[in-house]
């Protein structure tokens, strides 16, 4: 068995995006451009409902897929094509853009608190104009490992322990776990070996070998290969996602919410979008 280690630690950078959300983005900027097969995670996170109120308003997207992941609040979903989804805390959205969507998200709630993820995930160049589809996982469906020592394990895609994750038929074969460690306590994961994968601090503090000891909160570690991942909780206790994807290597071209292999194919999903061809 080969332990998965710590190659890089970057901190997430405040932003905001959509009508004025404000966020903290670690993958999808300057220093972390791209993670094959991951191309952004944002987190979102307040009590202040002028931090989220104007949601995200209708936007396009092709070649890529989006997950979004509510840990608390509520968000509404729309599509060009009539298609309604209404995400509570605890739900997961697994969207497949293909070949393209126009939707928007929009906060339910005018207080209280609005926290959750929002990851993107390339699509290979064979499946790039693919028919959209969803994947809307209630909280119910996510199955979780509780041990005797406290840990918490949200199984959202891929398989931990005996418990295989309600996110099916992605071709990255993903693996996106919530990990949640009372302070004291120490759990490994397993990981396809091959796989590209990181771990995200959101809560608390958590330990990773070969990393700060512990890693804050809002903390990015980019792992080497291997086939297993040990966490450990900081004083306090730490939670953290962690997440592992089948690296397509194939080339990345992106302007705003395309993403293609090509330049000429991103024309062409502009050209598209504005003769309203984008989500027919």
């Amino acid at each position: 068995m080969s332990e998965r280690t710590v190659t890089s630690v970057l901190r997430a950078q405040q932003t905001s995006d959509g009508a004025g959300v404000k966020l903290r983005r670690s993958i999808g900027t300057p220093a972390l451009r791209h993670l094959d097969p991951f191309l952004m995670l944002d987190a979102f996170g307040t009590d202040n409902p002028d931090d989220y109120i104007a949601g995200f308003p209708n936007h396009p997207h092709r070649g890529f897929e989006t997950v979004t992941y509510m840990l608390a609040g509520r968000m509404q979903h729309k599509d060009s094509v009539g298609n309604t989804g209404d995400l509570v805390a605890g739900s997961v959205q697994w969207m497949t853009a293909g070949r393209g969507i126009i939707h928007s998200e929009i906060p339910q709630q005018t207080e209280g608190r609005m926290a959750g993820f929002q990851l993107w995930v390339n699509l290979p160049a064979a499946r790039k104009m693919t028919a959209p589809r969803y994947q809307d996982i209630p909280p119910e469906r996510i199955p979780t490992l509780t041990t005797p020592a406290g840990v918490t394990v949200k199984v959202i895609a891929g398989q931990h322990h005996h418990l295989l994750g309600p996110v099916a038929t992605i071709d990255t074969h993903p693996v996106l776990l919530d990990v949640q460690l009372p302070a004291g306590t120490s759990h490994a994961v397993a990981l396809p070996a091959e796989h590209t994968a990181f771990a995200y601090v959101f809560e608390g503090s958590v330990a990773l070998p070969g990393g700060p000891d512990p890693l804050p909160e809002h903390h990015l570690a980019v792992l080497s290969l291997g086939d297993h991942l040990t966490l450990t909780a900081g004083p306090q206790g730490g939670r953290a996602l962690v997440v592992a994807g089948r690296p397509l290597r194939e080339p990345i071209v992106q302007y705003g919410p395309f993403v293609m292999n090509t330049p000429q194919e991103i024309q062409q999903a502009f050209a598209d979008y504005q003769a309203g061809r984008l989500a027919t």
